[in-house]
């Protein structure tokens, strides 16, 4: 019987430690929260998008941006429809939303992660409170691992899965990077991902608290499109928020030395033409009022004052002195409202977190370490990050499951 221990008690710990355990082994899994699997309670606003419903595998690994070839032996071993089938086996009936999203029916992230902590305690695994802060290596192999309070737990394994650096008031802060490189392991540059963005543009902070819903969105990077989306997002008081502009976050990668803007379409569902005879519509009901009065039937109110200062119309000027050059100029900005992207918000606020422990060291068959014997490594910590959606909880559960098939 082999001594495994894994640290961290998240997603990807203990799945791990459920599935080693089931295969005969003496499994530990140290978590330094009181509670496991704080962040999946947080996850999908507190629903847990557990997985997504992608069943290709090359469909699978097209939405992992960082390293998905790496990831190609664990999804292949361990697929969404594994997930799936593993969760409603504990007991916990899932449903599948737009985009594929797979959520349990209760929409309640809880029952998640007691379903996990309790296979993980039925299959054997002991689940201890503390915190690794060092290891016994001997330049080979790991003898043990060193908790915070003094305590030395020898082992014959080691499963690093300690999660990335982002909400760290879930206990993701960055520990895992430092057990790694503490036995010769590299850790790439640690970035925000999935994360809100910060605008330098001076009407952000009147449009704090707006939410658009049914909008789109296109990145650009030095003028090119990279990315779009469809769906909802929000003003704050530093720049942009929400779900489609977490998923264009990620396709950021040199914020520091390229530009990036983001063209939201405010009205997707109509063209320019369309939008013009619209708008000439509510013109004709309202001539004789001033321009800033004119468009609450169009636009949200608090978007109303932006919109007239940007269009460059004088708020006062009645509708009926537009003229069509002014009046499609309107057209084109609420199809094409720019706002420029200065910069993250800060990792802690990132949903994920992107870069980790260097894939070119860990065996992607095995997830082993190629530098240390019995050390392996599972989900966040790993170099290893995929759009949002339910792909990177995936990742988490496909990494362990692997990992623990090899111990």
């Amino acid at each position: 019987m082999s001594r495994v221990i894994i640290v961290g008690g998240g997603a990807s710990g203990l799945l791990c430690g459920a599935e080693c355990a089931k295969r005969g082994n003496d499994v530990t899994v140290v978590e330094k929260m009181e509670r496991p699997a704080r962040k999946l309670l947080i996850t999908g606003k507190g629903r847990c998008n557990v997985t997504n419903a992608c069943f290709d595998l090359d469909d699978l690994i097209s939405f992992v941006p960082t390293n998905p070839r790496f990831l190609y032996s664990a999804f292949s071993n361990f697929m969404p429809y594994d997930t799936m089938a593993l969760f409603e086996d504990l007991g916990v009936p899932l449903k599948t939303e737009r985009g594929n999203r797979v959520f349990p029916v209760s929409d309640e992230a809880v029952d998640i992660v007691d379903a996990l902590v309790g296979y993980c305690k039925k299959s054997g695994a002991k689940i201890k409170h503390g915190t690794v802060t060092a290891f016994d290596y001997d330049g080979k192999k790991i003898n043990a691992v060193i908790l915070s309070n003094g305590e030395k737990m020898t082992c014959d394994s080691v499963v690093i899965a300690t999660g990335g650096k982002s909400y760290p008031l879930t206990g993701s802060t960055g520990d895992g990077y430092k057990l790694a490189k503490s036995v010769g392991h590299t850790v790439t540059e640690i970035k925000p991902s999935l994360v809100p963005l910060v605008c330098r543009n001076n009407f952000i902070s009147d449009l704090q608290g707006l939410s658009l819903k049914n909008v789109s969105v296109k990145l650009f990077e030095n003028e090119k499109e990279i990315y779009s989306d469809f769906g909802e997002m929000i003003f704050t008081h530093y720049g942009v928020s929400g779900p489609i502009i977490l998923s264009a976050s990620s396709h950021i990668r040199h914020m520091d030395s390229r530009k990036y803007k983001i063209i939201i379409d405010l009205k997707p569902a109509l063209d320019e033409t369309t939008l013009d005879a619209r708008i000439q519509r509510d013109f004709a009901q309202q001539a004789n009022k001033d321009f800033i009065n004119s468009l609450s039937k169009l636009l949200p109110k608090k978007l109303i004052p932006v919109i007239v200062l940007l269009s460059g119309i004088e708020p006062s000027k009645k509708v009926n002195q537009i003229t069509r050059e002014q009046r499609l100029k309107l057209v084109r900005l609420i199809k094409n409202l720019s706002i420029d992207i200065s910069d993250f918000r800060g990792v802690e606020e990132a949903i994920i977190t992107s870069g980790g422990v260097n894939v070119k060291e860990i065996n992607p068959k095995t997830m082993k370490s190629k530098i240390v014997d019995n050390l392996s490594f599972a989900g966040e910590v790993i170099d290893v990050d995929a759009y949002t959606g339910g792909f990177n909880l995936q990742i988490a559960f496909s990494t362990a499951v692997l990992c623990a098939q090899n111990i």
